[in-house]
């Protein structure tokens, strides 16, 4: 295992423990020796969680696992998928990046993390840190809805108030941390990608080893966006699919949608989003770090970055509930008013098969 830099590209072989980002401020991805290695699909198809595909995740001494992953693939018709990580351990697709993460934090050692949340990552960091035994810090937004703060504190987790948006919680937790504290922040270390890689392996699998052609993805910090790619990447190097790769779209809301903006106007950066506001709580990112990334691997799929109307959210979240059956939270709102505009601009072929996410569920 190696790493090397988003944007430096300095390939680092033994970084300081515990892994952080790059010394050039940027976020570090994760690599193997084994990569670009033809090998045999190899999966332990005893192992009923995200950890059924061990051989392409880091070596961990001990799994700090819920059971989170092998989440359903619902089809709903006309060629369409929901994956539906509404069932995940504590309720969101965070749960695969922070199984791997406290994981690799546990094995270096770590004491205390922290991290800003909007709220499910959170609840999920506050879960695995009490399964391992590591003290965890959450920084959320004042306007954070009261369920999200009754279910982290379930876990026994440090709860810290700040701001309108994770921005302004992430800013207090710089002026709030201690030096001993382990900063596991979107992006900031590398290991919660190679947990949400799991989703496209996954995709993978219950496909058949074949691919959709267009997945649609709320798109906040971009753990899964990117984990995604980045394990369809891995599967073509290793042999394990064949064929074109999916075109990701990155689906935010109009109220917050700094990728969206950079992307039409082709920049390679994305700006920070001034004056935030967005009922999907987890997509209210407006300055992500990993900003740069998603670009890149909206152009590399060929996909695309659209907004859904803020106005529309909570009509289309009702509506995606009804039409799916599948409790979720806002962000799928956006998902699904995006889906429809693609499908009515024809960018979505009528026979091309189509995952959307629910990554999310409703907390009330």
């Amino acid at each position: 295992m190696f790493f090397i830099c988003t944007d430096c590209r300095q390939r680092v072989d033994e970084p300081p423990k515990p892994v952080w980002l790059c010394p050039c401020g940027r976020p570090f991805s994760v690599h193997y020796e084994w990569e670009e290695i033809k090998r045999a699909v190899d999966v332990d198809t005893n192992e009923n969680s995200m950890w059924r595909y061990e051989s392409v995740l880091p070596p961990v001494n001990k799994r700090v696992t819920l059971g989170e992953g092998k989440t359903p693939l619902v089809s709903i018709g006309n060629n369409t998928y929901v994956k539906d990580e509404t069932v995940n351990p504590t309720g969101s697709f965070k749960d695969r990046g922070m199984s791997t993460a406290i994981s690799m934090a546990e094995a270096q050692g770590v004491s205390d993390i922290c991290l800003p949340s909007a709220g499910n990552a959170g609840i999920a960091a506050a879960a695995y840190c009490q399964e391992s035994g590591i003290e965890c810090h959450v920084f959320l937004p004042e306007t954070i809805p009261e369920s999200f703060k009754k279910k982290t504190e379930k876990y026994e987790a440090n709860i810290y108030l700040k701001g309108q948006t994770i921005s302004d919680a992430a800013q207090e937790m710089l002026e709030t941390k201690t030096a001993d504290w382990f900063d596991i922040s979107t992006l900031k270390e590398p290991f919660r990608i190679e947990g949400k890689k799991t989703l496209g392996y996954e995709i993978a699998e219950q496909m058949n080893w074949n691919l959709p052609d267009v997945i649609i993805y709320p798109t906040g910090g971009g753990t899964g966006l990117i984990g995604m790619w980045k394990a369809f990447k891995e599967m073509q190097g290793l042999g394990w699919i064949t064929g074109s790769l999916p075109r990701l779209v990155a689906a935010q809301s109009d109220g917050c949608a700094p990728v969206v903006r950079a992307f039409q106007t082709r920049e390679k950066l994305t700006a920070f989003w001034n004056n935030s506001n967005t009922i999907a709580l987890g997509l209210n990112v407006p300055g992500p770090l990993g900003g740069t990334w998603m670009l890149d691997v909206l152009s590399e799929s060929g996909g695309i970055s659209v907004t859904a109307k803020e106005t529309e959210l909570e009509f289309a979240t009702e509506d995606f509930r009804q039409s799916t059956g599948i409790n979720a939270s806002a962000e799928t709102g956006v998902v699904w008013s995006v889906y429809h505009v693609l499908k009515d601009l024809a960018w979505i072929k009528q026979r091309e098969r189509t995952v959307l996410f629910a990554t999310g569920l409703e907390r009330g």
